[in-house]
């Protein structure tokens, strides 16, 4: 059995079209983003033999909407192991807190690490109206085998404040937390390819 990784990546969503465009032309480019590779491109080397890394490119990432990623997640059920573990970077740590709090998952979850997910966009330009969290999060911390959250105290992109929020909503969860890294755009993440590794050890 492939030691099965799904990642979700990052996005940005608006509650309305006007909202967007004024984003985009709000919104300098970063060339340098658009040549080099970051952690999560290289994760499967990281992490080496035996392991499969799936990372679905999300529809509409610039302007997303939760049904359209919930739809083409869902796709992915017939292609996973019998045991996964889910990561979520940014947005994509924000769906999978939603999806799995509202949905049941059809495989066993050995941990899903969550990487500087937003919590309810307060203080952002952003709107995450399309993936708002319900109250009641006990639906993601009984399917999500060990839950790690992941973020920094410089991110320039969620607030720590968010990261608190859901401390206090997810009392039960395990919570990494560092000064430095902004919002972990970095090319090596050698902190995730242990925590991975990790995961599926304690699974033996």
């Amino acid at each position: 059995m492939k030691k099965q990784v799904i990642v979700i990546h990052g996005g940005t969503t608006f509650a309305t079209y006007k909202q967007y465009l004024a984003y985009l032309k709000k919104e300098e480019l970063n060339f340098e983003k658009t040549i080099s590779k970051r952690w999560k491109d290289h994760l499967g080397e990281k992490l080496g033999k035996g392991f499969e890394v799936v990372m679905p490119l999300m529809p509409n990432s610039a302007n997303a909407r939760y049904l359209e990623w919930k739809i083409w997640f869902e796709k992915l059920f017939p292609f996973l192991e019998k045991e996964v573990v889910l990561l979520g970077h940014s947005l994509g740590g924000l769906f999978l807190a939603k999806y799995l709090s509202e949905q049941k998952f059809p495989q066993k979850i050995l941990g899903t690490i969550l990487v500087a997910p937003p919590y309810d966009g307060e203080g952002s330009e952003e709107s995450l109206d399309y993936f708002k969290l319900k109250k009641d999060l006990s639906g993601l911390q009984k399917q999500s085998g060990r839950l790690i959250f992941y973020h920094s105290q410089d991110d320039e992109n969620v607030p720590m404040v968010d990261f608190v929020k859901y401390k206090k909503a997810l009392p039960g969860a395990c919570f990494r937390e560092f000064k430095n890294r902004g919002h972990f755009g970095q090319k090596n993440f050698p902190e995730i390819v242990r925590e991975i590794k990790n995961l599926f050890k304690s699974a033996k």
